[in-house]
């Protein structure tokens, strides 16, 4: 029997079946001195969404809203996860990324989270080696075994790995959910482009504080 459509925010993010994934906010990305930071990257835009996304993950804890952390883990000792694709790719268009300057190595600081963006005990931490939190994961697994119908993803890069997974959610026929302030990239113009092509083709865009209205309403009805 086909499921009722979920047509207004509210139903959408319900916490009987809303679920908040948290991608990539680790040093590497993040923070001065990690891997961006390095290759010549200014980390502050990929910063700036730390604050508003440790308040969406004390709503969602309030609320009773399972939170998934997204990890990666990129180069290792004997290049176990990069393929000649990313590593040509890599060569090409990243300053250094991944050949002479490691990616969230196993275990490292830079592929350590992010300042006070962390996982609660209860948080489920998922581990990916491609952009696409759904590639080659259990992450398909986790959503249907938990009966989510619906994915609210944050972090960064919002271009990449976001909207990568935003996509690949929506392919798989989860409804989706971005948080505008919640997630980053490098500049001006590829976040508004970014966040116009997923609101067109693959989810709702909208601004965190209409997110944790709706579940602190919900936490005082229950």
């Amino acid at each position: 029997m086909a499921k009722e459509m979920l047509t207004t925010l509210e139903q959408k993010i319900d916490p009987r079946w809303a679920v908040l994934l948290v991608i990539d906010m680790q040093n590497d990305f993040c923070a001065e001195g990690g891997a961006f930071h390095r290759s010549g990257v200014d980390v502050t835009p990929l910063q700036t969404p730390a604050r508003t996304i440790i308040r969406l993950v004390e709503s969602a804890h309030q609320t009773g809203v399972p939170v998934i952390f997204i990890r990666n883990v990129y180069n290792t000792p004997g290049g176990w996860y990069l393929s000649d694709v990313m590593l040509e790719q890599a060569l090409r268009c990243w300053n250094g990324r991944y050949h002479t300057i490691p990616m969230c190595e196993r275990d490292s600081w830079g592929g350590d989270f992010y300042d006070r963006v962390r996982p609660g005990e209860s948080d489920l931490v998922l581990i990916k080696h491609r952009f696409n939190a759904f590639a080659n994961t259990d992450l398909d697994l986790i959503l249907r075994s938990k009966g989510i119908r619906t994915v609210v993803a944050c972090g960064v890069l919002t271009n990449i790995c976001v909207e990568s997974t935003v996509r690949e959610a929506f392919f798989r026929d989860y409804y989706t959910i971005v948080p505008k302030d919640c997630v980053g990239t490098l500049d001006d113009e590829l976040q508004r482009v970014s966040l116009r092509n997923i609101a067109f083709g693959f989810g709702q865009v909208v601004d965190s504080d209409e997110i944790i209205r709706i579940w602190k309403s919900r936490k005082m009805e229950g």
